[in-house]
């Protein structure tokens, strides 16, 4: 059997990417080819190297504000390592309609709220303000739109009345590592039924 690459892109301390490249083992259908990031100080390119996957960075801050030349030198290791799906595990920058479209349909993100709700930043803050009983994590494909697109799976937690948003963002957490490879382990294998998690 002929595994599927899988390429992530991240930010930051990679807890998502470690989760879903940890899953990738055995009879699971997919493999990581790549973590790219655009911080070459982010800690997850580090932990991506000591698992012995490939890794590039570029730096987002030299293009100041020209998001398609960005875009144009982060596909260049990108298009190298021939992914067939494109995991967007704390990504930070938002990606241009012409980006995405290149990878229309094999790229995924998890977003940090029950969407439709919550879409961008700061998820667990509003979920308190509103007084919502439930928040948790989505697994979505990406669309040009931000935050938006199929939904692939959601996982939920409880908001108790002593959450602040750190202890939210803590709970919610454990579940996105628990939501992501689950959907990416049935979407690599061609399936895009719904991962719900309680």
């Amino acid at each position: 059997m002929s595994h599927k690459r899988v390429a992530i892109l991240l930010s930051g301390g990679g807890s998502n990417m470690v989760a879903l490249v940890d899953s990738m083992t055995g009879d699971h259908p997919a493999r990581p080819c790549l973590v790219l990031s655009n911080d070459a100080q982010a800690g997850g390119l580090a932990k991506a190297a000591e698992r012995g996957i490939p890794t590039a960075s570029v730096d987002h801050r030299p293009f100041k504000g020209d998001r398609a030349a960005f875009e144009a030198e982060l596909l260049k290791p990108l298009i190298d390592a021939e992914p067939d799906i494109v995991c967007l595990a704390g990504f930070m920058r938002v990606l241009t309609a012409d980006f995405v479209s290149r990878f229309q349909g094999r790229m995924l993100n998890i977003h940090p709220s029950l969407l439709p709700k919550y879409k961008g930043l700061h998820t667990h803050a509003r979920a308190i303000e509103a007084g919502d009983a439930e928040h948790g994590c989505t697994v979505h494909e990406v669309t040009a739109a931000l935050d938006d697109g199929p939904i692939l799976g959601q996982a939920r937690v409880p908001v108790l009345t002593s959450d602040t948003p750190d202890t939210l963002a803590a709970r919610v957490l454990t579940q996105e590592h628990k939501l992501y490879p689950s959907v990416l382990q049935r979407f690599a294998a061609g399936n895009k039924a719904p991962v719900l998690l309680p």
